[in-house]
């Protein structure tokens, strides 16, 4: 019995694809339209955030945020912006794209994410304007306290949430502590729409600027009375040109109303998907921690954690080789933590050179690997998984 990272494209994969099939074919519009207002306006309703803006892809959505930290003069090109360096490779590669500076910043062992004294370590030698942190595989550290340095140091907070959708930290959402967050959609992640992303936000002009950056930062998609009060700040003619005047830098990554469609379908199923996955990770995470080939997990301090894919740390090379072959052997699919390291990644090194440091990020990325928590699983296979650890 093999097990694949991808089980589905969508839960509730034939009653989804049974409405999407008869919603293409009524559809006089499938470019951007109502339904993007729609799904924005529900996952807004179901994050808590105020705003949200939805993208066609994860570096998409880093990209548009970062370009609109530029344009509304909150950041300036050079500026330093940390990144935790356990990622994956969209998270920094825009940083790099933008001509700011990316400095990594390491993880905790247990946590595998960037914890408030890493923070306060790094900062006695980097004075910083952004801390882009990663909450990866729905796991935090004490993502309050981080706030707290950052607004005492008048940092900008912001968080990539491709791999945290709905984890609640000392009753609050995470996501819901940075200027701005983002939010994936990919196929094999929380909820799918196939390959899309979104940003949010309770900053108004932030969100404004989101919104146009998304679209080449034109202004035909605000409502009226937006265009009209920029069209008269720029003295833009608007019988005919406005619709093609370009105000500042942007880019096209708009979704379509295909995906918007799903995304309406799939957000009903959302509560139903953390709580089976929650189920199946306590089951794995009791397992792992009692194996003493493998650095503990720390997840008592999240209050809820259902995340898509279960990390596992050997404490060595020669036991990470061991348990490939376990996997391999009952055909089950399993990969590295996330990007792992992004400065292991040959990229980073043509950029920056190698980095020789003895990191807990360097660590995982070298004995590290993770498989998929479905909350489609069969009883069967929790305990085929179960029985290799």
């Amino acid at each position: 019995m093999g097990i694949r990272l991808i089980k589905s494209s969508f839960y509730h994969e034939q009653e989804t694809k049974d409405k999407l099939c008869d919603f293409i074919q009524k559809s006089t519009q499938l470019s951007i339209s109502e339904y993007c207002k729609e799904f924005e306006k529900k996952f807004s309703q179901w994050q808590g955030r105020k705003y949200t803006v939805f993208v066609n892809s994860w570096s998409s959505a880093n990209l548009i945020l970062l370009q609109s930290l530029l344009n509304v003069w909150k950041i300036n090109k050079w500026d330093k912006i940390w990144f935790s360096s356990l990622t994956w490779a969209t998270n920094v590669m825009p940083i790099i794209e933008l001509w700011l500076t990316p400095i990594p910043v390491d993880v905790d062992l247990n946590t595998l994410n960037t914890s408030s004294q890493t923070l306060q370590e790094c900062l006695k030698e980097n004075n910083i304007k952004v801390l882009f942190i990663t909450n990866l595989l729905w796991f935090c550290d004490d993502i309050d306290s981080i706030k707290e340095i950052c607004n005492e140091k008048w940092i900008i907070l912001l968080e990539d949430n491709c791999e945290s959708m709905w984890t609640v930290y000392k009753g609050k959402k995470l996501w819901n502590y940075s200027l701005a967050s983002t939010f994936s959609t990919y196929v094999w992640h929380h909820m799918s729409t196939i390959e899309w992303w979104m940003v949010c936000t309770d900053d108004e002009e932030l969100y404004k600027m989101l919104y146009m950056t998304r679209a080449h930062w034109r202004d035909r998609n605000l409502p009226k009375e937006e265009q009209d009060n920029i069209r008269k700040e720029y003295w833009v003619d608007g019988t005919f040109y406005a619709k093609y005047t370009f105000y500042t830098m942007g880019f096209n990554v708009r979704p379509n109303e295909i995906a918007w469609f799903i995304g309406c379908e799939q957000i009903g199923y959302l509560d139903e998907i953390v709580q089976r996955r929650d189920q199946n990770f306590k089951r794995f995470i009791e397992k792992i921690n009692q194996n003493e080939d493998f650095y503990k997990i720390k997840y008592e301090h999240i209050d809820l954690l259902s995340n898509f894919a279960v990390p596992v740390i050997c404490k060595s090379k020669d036991i990470l080789e061991k348990y490939i072959k376990k996997f391999g052997e009952k055909d089950i699919e399993i990969r590295p933590i996330v990007g792992g390291d992004i400065t292991q990644q040959i990229f980073w090194k043509k950029l920056y050179w190698e980095n020789q440091k003895d990191t807990n990020a360097k660590l995982i990325h070298e004995q590290g690997f993770y498989f998929w928590n479905s909350p489609e699983y069969t009883e069967e296979e929790i305990s085929l998984l179960l029985s290799l650890m």
